[in-house]
């Protein structure tokens, strides 16, 4: 009985003094923090719903002039040449639906913002992912069902398949697009200060 609580007391001590996990450590993949420019994508899963068929495209522009003002980030229209990209997919329940449409077709953007108009051109394809892309591209009627919060995902760019991986980040919640501040990219930019913090405590 007594080697027991012996053994059971060393273990105890050795645990309270084992070293502590290195909270300083980014959060945050170095190529989150290098990246200089992002391009906005509709999650290619996702289906125009018939209540409101805008909410995906406005979601994706109100993120985009996010990031504009924010100004960290340069938008692009081209996936293929951006350093990262964001997918971005409103929240809701079992709802009817169109299947089949593409919803990153977006040939030209015209944009104002505060101070600026951006205009662009949609160039090449947003990278597809393998689960839920449609192959036939045909609109016909649809039903689908989803998280009922926003999601809000960051992948590395530059990468026909990149929504084939993990996202880099990842953030969920209600009403996580709504302007003018969108929390999604808010929180987004709390992450980077934060590991950027934490990158200048470990400099010498």
């Amino acid at each position: 009985m007594f080697s027991r609580f012996s053994v059971l007391f060393s273990l105890i001590l050795i645990a309270s003094f084992a070293p502590a996990k290195d909270k300083s450590k980014s959060s945050l993949p170095a190529i989150i923090l290098r990246a200089e420019t992002v391009a906005v994508i509709v999650n290619p899963g996702s289906e125009v719903p018939l209540a409101n068929p805008g909410e995906n495209r406005d979601a994706q522009s109100d993120v985009e002039q996010a990031l504009t003002k924010w100004g960290r980030l340069r938008v692009v229209m081209d996936p293929s040449t951006a350093d990262l990209v964001i997918s971005v997919r409103r929240g809701r329940g079992l709802s009817p639906t169109i299947a089949g449409s593409d919803p990153n077709q977006r040939p030209i953007v015209l944009q104002p913002g505060e101070g600026s108009t951006r205009v662009g051109i949609q160039t090449g394809k947003p990278p597809r992912t393998g689960t839920g892309y449609p192959e036939d591209t045909t609109p016909r009627p649809g039903m689908e069902t989803g998280s009922p919060e926003d999601v809000f995902e960051v992948y590395r760019g530059q990468d026909a398949n990149t929504l084939d991986g993990s996202p880099l980040w990842r953030y969920m919640g209600k009403n996580a697009f709504r302007p003018p501040a969108v929390p999604a990219v808010e929180q987004f930019r709390k992450a980077i200060e934060e590991a950027e913090k934490q990158q200048k405590k470990q400099q010498p």
